[in-house]
């Protein structure tokens, strides 16, 4: 008998910050991960599947409140839970 709890199905759009309305805590409750393009990254912001972007920081560059300047790279988004 397996008693692993159920994970919530991955969103179409995620976003790792609080304060945006696509940020679900449940989530973040389990390790998921984020490919693009093929290669796995660990730097990723914020995700769309359907319109095939993923926002990552621009290097140690901060906007005025000192959050990370983000960037919008597009291709192909795959999420999945570890």
């Amino acid at each position: 008998m397996s008693d692993t709890p159920s994970r919530p199905e991955l969103p179409d759009h995620l976003s790792i910050d609080a304060r945006s309305p696509f940020y679900v805590a449940a989530i973040f409750e389990h390790d998921i991960g984020i490919r693009f393009n093929g290669k796995d990254r660990k730097d990723v912001e914020e995700y769309c599947i359907s319109e095939g972007w993923v926002k990552v920081p621009a290097g140690k560059a901060l906007d005025r409140k000192g959050n990370p300047l983000l960037m919008k790279l597009k291709g192909k988004v795959e999420a999945y839970y570890r």
